[in-house]
Parts: structure tokens; sequence; C-alpha cells
């Protein structure tokens, strides 16, 4: 995804009661500070200079047009002098693109010996900001508040982490993601309700047989079957098995047939992600492990046994991070390492784990899988480099969604795992293994999540902010009675306002 192609507006209001020379000046810095953020590399998208804001008629048309245009994913506010917010409320009632508040002002310093009333007449934010933001929270409307001095590398680093926000929640909106078969039987957490997310994010999700992606993998052409061997040969490690000539050949050809299948069905139906389940292979040779991965590494969403939830987030959360460096993935808490003092989680998952998040060069394997009744799979196998990390899940709880994060560090591996045949990543939860843990299950957090490398809370945050559900935090600072009493003030609030 090209970022830039995204327009932001910049909506700046004010008054006719300052005179004409006064919305002149207003206009210069309106565009002054634009260009400012067009021109720094902190802003991944385009910010669109909208003509300073005065009456009613004019906000409610640039708020009609926000959300008409197809390349708008939101817009910034912000108050120069005192704009009366009685004229915001028609164009605030029908906004449906996400907003931040700008809180600042053009000049960062009083100018001590020359300040005057001209001076302060024009450079009303203090409180022409506030008259806007009590408008804004009279009308119950959702934002960011970005408070501090528009050239300040903090406050653009949170416009950043916004707008990356809002290229996601831009994405979700009449998305599509496939199903290849159903629910894994009997699991809880994967389930959900998918009109309500229809309704709620924007995104639909539909089932199809996995039939109907067996006839796709049945017509791809043998000379598209080889050029992609070609390339995995060149772009990882394969095993002496799987090369042309080879005893295992044929399962390397299996899988590009499947990757080629799948992704040539995600293109036709314009799907930007999928889940399958090892217990509806019928027609497949083999369950997709490097399809699946390798999707995934173009940005598809995916997650396993029908997990349609986590499928989505997956792809929101590699559009958040389109161009920066590491990576984000499906994954899985598999199994624990409860040594004294150096407690850790070993994620992984039968085969997916996206090799955007590999450290080195992946290898190019096959071996038994144990379950699902089909050839052995090829997969990639790798491990993840040490570093700040963060897990995501996102939760239907029957009322609302919510979407939990736990802050985690990752560690490097500090022994071989030979007998391992698949991608995995060890991490210790912040704030330490037993809360972190004990928080997760507290918050009904699922076995699936996304794990990302290149992402904050702040973003996930943002997003959540954006799609008006409930965001829970498990980071450095949890204390576990505290967060107890934040999921029953939550489940208080949701119940009285949703």
């Amino acid at each position: 995804m090209n970022l830039k192609s995204l327009e932001i507006w910049f909506l700046t209001g004010s008054q006719h009661l300052y005179g004409e020379a006064t919305l002149k000046t207003v206009a210069a810095h309106s565009q002054a500070i634009v260009e400012s953020l067009n021109h720094s590399p902190s802003v991944p998208v385009t910010i669109v200079y909208q003509p300073i804001l005065t009456t009613p008629e004019e906000i409610q048309k640039v708020c009609a047009e926000a959300n008409r245009r197809e390349n708008c994913i939101g817009v910034i506010a912000w108050m120069h002098t005192f704009s009366p917010a009685k004229m915001w409320i028609g164009g605030l009632k029908i906004l449906h693109k996400p907003m931040l508040h700008l809180h600042t002002q053009f000049n960062r310093d009083i100018p001590w010996s020359e300040i005057d009333m001209d001076f302060m007449n024009l450079n009303q934010s203090a409180h022409g900001d506030r008259e806007f933001g009590f408008m804004v929270s009279r009308m119950r409307l959702n934002r960011k508040v970005v408070v501090g001095h528009w050239q300040d590398p903090e406050v653009l680093e949170e416009i950043h982490i916004w707008s990356r926000a809002a290229a996601a929640w831009h994405d979700w909106q009449g998305a599509r993601f496939v199903r290849f078969g159903d629910n894994m039987r009997w699991v809880a957490v994967t389930e959900g309700d998918k009109v309500e997310a229809e309704l709620k994010f924007g995104y639909s999700v539909n089932t199809h047989g996995v039939g109907d992606l067996v006839q796709e993998i049945g017509s791809v052409s043998e000379d598209m079957v080889d050029r992609l061997c070609k390339q995995y040969e060149e772009q990882y490690q394969i095993s002496d098995s799987l090369r042309k000539g080879k005893s295992r050949h044929q399962s390397l050809r299996d899988a590009a047939r499947i990757e080629l299948g799948l992704e040539r069905f995600l293109e036709a139906g314009k799907y930007k992600g999928f889940t399958d389940t090892f217990e509806d292979l019928h027609g497949l040779v083999q369950l997709p492990g490097i399809a699946a991965q390798r999707l995934m590494a173009k940005g598809y969403g995916f997650a396993a046994e029908g997990d349609w939830k986590t499928a989505a987030l997956v792809r929101a959360m590699k559009v958040m991070a389109t161009g920066l460096p590491g990576g984000n993935s499906f994954m899985e808490d598999y199994t624990y390492h409860f040594e004294p003092e150096n407690s850790m989680v070993l994620g992984s998952h039968m085969l997916e784990i996206c090799e955007s998040i590999a450290m080195g060069q992946p290898s190019c394997e096959i071996h038994p899988l144990g379950i699902g009744g089909k050839a052995d799979p090829v997969r990639l196998i790798f491990s993840a480099p040490a570093g700040p990390a963060l897990n995501a899940s996102m939760i239907d709880m029957g009322n609302r969604f919510r979407l939990l994060l736990n802050q985690v560090q990752a560690v490097s591996p500090q022994h071989e795992l030979p007998k391992l045949p698949v991608a995995r990543v060890l991490w210790k939860p912040l704030p330490d293994m037993k809360t972190g843990c004990a928080a997760w299950i507290l918050a009904g957090g699922a076995h699936h999540t996304c794990f990302s490398q290149n992402l904050t809370a702040e973003h996930l945050q943002d997003f959540a902010e954006m799609a008006g559900i409930e965001c829970v935090l498990i980071g450095k600072h949890t204390n576990l009675q505290h967060f107890k009493n934040e999921l029953r003030w939550n489940e208080i609030y949701y119940q009285f306002y949703f």
C-alpha cells in the first residue's frame, strides 16, 4: 500500500468577527502548517489544506465532502482563533471519518516585549480549541487530542501514529475476508458475531467451501508452478529433498500450486485475508503452510481454524505498519518456559507464521504434521529476533468487541531447537510472566493473536478509538487488582452506553 495516496484533510476554524485581514493571516498560517507536515518524514500520508471554515454551511459542506472522497481517511481539526462551536454541530453530526483534534498554535513562544491585543485576538487556540473540544465531548464523539507546538517531534509522532491507524481503519471499510470451511469444531474464542462485526467494523466475512479453492488450485499451470518453485530456491534455504529431481520435490510443487491457486482466488474475490482449518482439507494435498506464510508477507490477513477476527486484525496491523522495519504475523501462545527468574512464552503455530518477522533467511523444509490426515506440508522455518514487541487479540465479549494488548519483550533463543520444525518466537510478557498471563486470562484473551515488531500500543489504542470499541492494555505498569477493577468498570460503561 502507498500511504501517500491517502489524504487527511486539515480543517481550520475561525469566524468573520476578526475581519478579512485576520482571516488571510489564519489561512497563511494553516497553509504553512500543512506544508510543513507534508515535508516531515514523520507523516506517512498526504495532508490536504482546506479553506478556512467560518460558517455552519462551510463546515457541513467540507465534512460531507470528506465522507464522500474515497481517499480521504480522516480529518485534523484546529481552531486558530475562537470558532463558535455551535457552527460545528451540523458537520460533526454527519462526519464519518476519524478525527484528530490538534491543540496547537502557530507561534511557539509568546513575544514578550511586543505582545498586544492584536496578537492575542489572532492567536486564540488556547481557548478556541476548548470551545471546539466542549462540543465534540458534548456530542460524545471519539477523537484523538494532540497537544503541543506543530513542529514538536512528539506532536509529529502522535500524528504519525494516528494517521497509520486511520489508514488501517480506512482499509477495513468494505473489506472482504473469506473462510475456507468453518470454525474449528467446539472452539469458542475463534467464533463471533460476523453481522455485528460488519456493522461495527465495516468488513464482511463469508465462507466458501474448500472445494471452490481446490477448483482454482487445479487450474494452475505447470509453468506457473515451475516459476514459483524457482523463486523458493532463490529466496530460501531449501532442503535438499525438496530440490528438483529429489525425492520430495513433488511436495514442493504441490505447495506452490496451493499458493498460486489461493492467491488467485483471493485476487478474484477482492479478499484482503482468509482463514482455513485442518479439519476441512477435502481435495487439498497438504495443509497450506508456506502459502499462508508468503501471502501474509504480501499483506494478506490470515488466521487458522476459522478465526476471522484475527485474520482481519492481522490485515489491519499490516496496513498500519506499511513501510516500517520489522513485521506483523498471526501468532499463538503455544507453550511456556517456567524457569524461575527467566520465564517466557514460546509463540508459534503448526505452520503459518509470517516470514516478515524472521531473523535471517528462512529455511524451506518438509516435515510431518501429525494432524489433518494429509500429506506432509512444506513450510518456512525461522526464529524471530529479540526486541520490544506487542501481542494483540480481538475478542467478541457478547455485548461488545474488546481489543486486548500485551506489551512483550522478544528474546533470542538460548538453545538450539533442532527438532521443532516450525517458525517461532520467544517473548517475556510485561510486566512479568505471572501478571501478564493472569491479566490476559482475566480479560478473556484469545490464544490467537497478531504479533507485531513495529507497532506500539498507541497505534492500536487509536485504532480502537476509531472503531468505538473497548481497548485494554497489559504493560509494564499493570497491577492485577487495578486491572480487575478496570475490567469491572468497563463492563458497567459498555452496558450503560452501548
